[in-house]
């Protein structure tokens, strides 16, 4: 079936919405009947997409780059890649190799030892998506079957900045008007410099440090990613440690609201991403990593991160295009 007919059969079912106010099981998107106007393109997602897991459980979808068995997933999900599996098509494959992370897109490459895969037919050939285009990704699966979740393009494509900004990655008591670390934490740039407890904060960037208030005016002015001089006092002595300053999320997760609490599982990590398109395909943090596709199975991107209880966000073609090649050629 064409991206014409299956456009057919949505119409058709909406249409039947309209008069009788409810669906039949049949005709709602996780029906019989509309799963079966993707065959076409859910073929693409059982050869051109990966099922992780950890033992029995699925811990995220992975989206396959080349037919040698490299593969792109969410990096925050995996972890260091220890006890996973990989199913591709109906294979599988035990113990993949974590080959390389980019902190920045939340992405890992993983490799297989696998030849003659299909990779995604990435579509770098048009424009950014337009609201409203229809888009298909992995829905429930099992290692003969995948199903098919149906979205559209919900909103332009934009930057997510990282949630609470950029943090130093410390906390600290003020003692005779001056800041003294108490604690560093691990994830955090601080950490990563050098910076300890008991060490008295001077200078940022040759600027005072006056006051927990000085302080965040002065974190403030910069954004996650930058690197600053950061001047402390040890033992009596003065040192400088460049600090690289991370977003708050990436140092103590995702800060969960009452809503979140209430409405699912989200990603890990769900902003700090330069660049996504935003759909409305219903997921969980465990169907992340997978392709995006358009009703002709071109990939339009890769899943990154479930942040709302009606936004889903995917890394564009291009972006992961450009991704892929940088992680691989540090492979080889």
């Amino acid at each position: 079936m064409n991206a014409r007919s299956i456009a057919a059969v949505l119409l058709l079912a909406t249409g039947m919405a309209s008069a009788a106010q409810t669906l039949e099981t049949a005709y709602r998107t996780n029906g019989q009947s509309v799963q079966s106007a993707f065959d076409s393109v859910r073929a693409v997602l059982q050869d051109s997409s990966a099922v992780i897991q950890r033992g029995r459980k699925e811990i995220a979808y992975g989206t396959v780059m080349s037919a040698d068995g490299y593969i792109l997933t969410k990096a925050s999900e995996i972890g260091d890649a220890s006890d996973l599996s990989i199913i591709v098509g109906k294979k599988a494959y035990p113990e993949p190799q974590l080959i390389s992370t980019d902190p920045t897109w939340d992405v890992a490459l993983l490799k297989i030892p696998a030849e003659g895969l299909t990779p995604v037919r990435l579509l770098l050939d048009q424009a950014e998506p337009p609201r409203g285009t229809w888009v298909v990704a992995n829905g429930a699966t099992s290692r003969s079957l995948r199903r098919v979740q149906v979205g559209i393009i919900a909103a332009n494509a934009r930057e997510i900045p990282h949630a609470g900004g950029p943090v130093l990655g410390v906390s600290f008591e003020e003692k005779d008007k001056k800041l003294v670390v108490t604690e560093v934490a691990e994830k955090s740039g601080s950490a990563t410099a050098g910076v300890t407890k008991d060490d008295v904060l001077l200078l940022l960037d040759g600027d005072e440090i006056t006051g927990t208030e000085g302080l965040a005016e002065l974190i403030g002015e910069y954004h996650v990613g930058d690197e600053v001089t950061l001047t402390i006092e040890r033992a009596g002595e003065k040192k400088e440690l460049k600090v690289e300053l991370k977003g708050r999320s990436d140092v103590f997760g995702e800060e969960v609201t009452r809503n979140d609490m209430m409405s699912g599982a989200f990603s890990k990590r769900r902003s700090g991403f330069p660049k996504v398109i935003q759909h409305d395909i219903i997921a969980n943090a465990s169907s992340i990593g997978g392709p995006v596709l358009n009703l002709d199975g071109g990939c339009l991107g890769m899943n990154i991160a479930r942040a709302t209880r009606c936004e889903t966000f995917a890394i564009p073609a291009s972006e992961l295009k450009s991704i892929a090649e940088r992680l691989m050629s540090q492979a080889k």
